[in-house]
């Protein structure tokens, strides 16, 4: 396979999903996400619920709280409206000491001023009015607009709400003006009403993440639980419920649930809240809290983490059945996967198991008799291709012998020039692949004397330079006959360029070193130890150990030092003896 073809199949083979992996999601799919789709609506389901019944109940609470507290604040200002003209009575202070005393959850502070402003005054504790500036401002606005009240109509005033140092107890100043029986104003009564029965029942509402604030229309905080970190009096406008409170008309009464988002430290939080106006005395009450916080308290939290939990056993559950689903489906099919690699490797006896479910079994039974086939028909064709190297090398030595056979003096010299030669190659190491090549060129290294006449080639005696010429010519006429044979295109080397001397003073082109292969220089060094070792018309056959003699002499100038140390390997190592001229390998 080409370095491409295998590019290809390796992206092929990447974009491919596994059989385990096609079961397991699978398994996933049909068990966990049904469960995973329930789950997600039951949520859905029961945060709406959720919804709905935490707007039910601010709505409740926020509603009685504005009753409450505007019931609170109305019975307030009544009393002090009830209250007779103290002015009158000798004993004014006593009776505004015994009035706070007996309201001490709301009166901090009594006073009654005439019209030039002085007056007497009861309290609760050390509270000093005068001592408080906020307070002291609040009570000279109240008798200015006492004062006033024949030409504004006014009939009672009502400050904003004010922070009471040093705790930021929350409470306002509410006055009435003091008349005669001509309605002629002759004084004030006022009083610095305490907040902290609110405060407490703020507290009481504000659970479980819950917070209930009371604020006035202009966005100012009246009242909250938290009186440490939430000072009456402070700008709360920011708050979404708040500002939609400000931007209601100052005498309308409603209570609206809504949705909103808040921000804490650059993370958002769903919020859900109510408000509830009274336009009595222009307050509204707020209750707000997280949806996270509801959650956890409702215990859709828990709800949630439970269906969590349960989801995650559900798909473990499911991947370990899938897995062994998908081992038992995917474990065959695996077998059948390292058979096919097994057989592309030319293991043509390897085998798949027949086991798993029936289609698979059909098909490793099928796959084990396309193997036998394959095996089967791959012996006939080694059989086939045996015959046919047979045949081809029986027809190459048949073109030797023919060509031995016309010169008399050299009848058999092929077949030893190619023993020989096999001889050193595998002294040399060469493969069973190259050694067959080596062997089909030594025996037709002489194929070109076909070409060369009689009268040369059978010459009893010394050839004349010119006959020579002619006789050097059968090694680029052999490589001529034999190169249109696609399959012994390896061989030409060892048929044409044999008689290449080491000095490049050898035939036909002159080539030296290592520029002449290694089969031409084998066939070199065994064509001439044939040579001399066989009776010849111009020489009578040589001993073994002269032959060897003559050709280290040439060692260097006209053969391979390797070439030749090889050949020696092999007549020391017993292999070659002349005696029978065979060569025992």
């Amino acid at each position: 396979m080409s370095l491409d073809a295998k590019a290809r199949w390796e992206r092929v083979r990447a974009g491919r999903v596994r059989i385990l992996w096609l079961v397991l999601g699978a398994l996933l799919l049909v068990s966990a996400l049904p469960i995973g789709l329930y789950h997600r609506q039951v949520l859905q389901l029961s945060q709406e619920k959720l919804v709905d019944t935490e707007r039910v109940q601010q709505t409740d609470l926020t509603r009685s709280l504005a009753q409450e507290i505007q019931r609170q604040i109305l019975v307030l200002t009544g009393l002090i409206d009830n209250v007779e003209d103290p002015s009158a009575e000798p004993k004014v202070t006593r009776l505004l000491e015994d009035f706070v005393e007996s309201n001490r959850n709301t009166f901090i502070y009594l006073t009654a001023v005439g019209k030039s402003g002085k007056g007497t005054s009861a309290s609760q504790g050390n509270f000093r009015a005068e001592e408080d500036p906020f307070v002291n401002r609040a009570l000279q606005r109240a008798f200015v607009t006492c004062l006033q009240s024949q030409q504004l109509q006014v009939v009672k005033f009502r400050s904003d709400p004010l922070a009471l140092a040093p705790e930021n107890r929350p409470a306002f100043v509410v006055a009435v003006p003091l008349k005669d029986v001509n309605d002629n104003f002759t004084g004030m009564l006022a009083a610095v009403v305490s907040l902290d029965p609110i405060v407490h029942r703020l507290q009481e509402a504000s659970v479980r993440g819950r917070t209930v604030f009371l604020v006035d229309h202009n966005g100012r905080l009246v009242a909250h639980w938290d009186t440490k970190n939430f000072v009456p009096g402070a700008d709360v406008s920011s708050n979404s419920l708040v500002a939609q409170v400000r931007a209601l008309p100052q005498e309308l009464r409603n209570t609206e649930t809504v949705r909103f988002t808040e921000t804490d430290k650059k993370h958002p939080i769903e919020m859900i809240g109510t408000y509830s106006t009274f336009p009595e005395v222009n307050w509204a009450v707020i209750a707000q809290r997280s949806l996270d916080q509801a959650q956890t308290d409702t215990g859709v939290t828990e709800l949630n983490r439970q269906a969590l939990a349960f989801v995650i056993v559900v798909i473990l559950s499911a991947i370990l059945v899938g897995y062994f689903f998908a081992v038992g489906i995917s474990g065959p099919i695996r077998g059948l996967a390292a058979s096919s690699r097994a057989i592309s490797r030319g293991e043509f006896h390897q085998r798949s198991p027949v086991r798993g479910a029936s289609e698979i079994s059909e098909l490793a039974e099928n796959f084990n008799k396309m193997a036998g086939d394959i095996e089967e028909y791959i012996e006939r064709l080694k059989e086939a291709a045996e015959e046919n190297r047979e045949l081809f090398i029986g027809s190459i030595r048949m073109l030797a012998a023919a060509i031995d056979e016309k010169d008399p003096y050299t009848r058999g010299h092929s077949g030893r020039v190619a023993k020989y030669s096999a001889l050193i190659g595998q002294e040399l190491g060469l493969s069973t692949e190259e050694l067959d090549k080596l062997r089909i060129a030594a025996l037709l290294h002489d194929v070109g004397k076909i070409g060369v006449e009689d009268r040369v080639l059978k010459k009893p005696g010394s050839l004349t330079p010119e006959e020579f010429g002619l006789m050097k010519q059968h090694t680029v006429k052999g490589a001529n006959i034999m190169r249109p044979v696609s399959q012994l295109k390896e061989m030409l080397p060892g048929i044409e360029l044999h008689h290449e001397h080491m000095d490049g003073r050898g035939y036909p082109y002159g080539l030296q070193g290592q520029q002449i292969p290694v089969m031409a220089r084998i066939i070199g060094v065994a064509d001439t130890l044939d040579a001399m070792t066989t009776n010849r018309p111009y020489q009578t056959a040589m001993e073994l150990d002269y032959a060897m003699d003559r050709i280290r002499a040439l060692t260097g100038s006209k053969f391979d030092a390797v070439v030749v140390t090889a050949l020696e390997s092999a007549i020391n190592a017993g292999k070659l003896r002349l005696s029978a001229v065979e060569v025992h390998v």
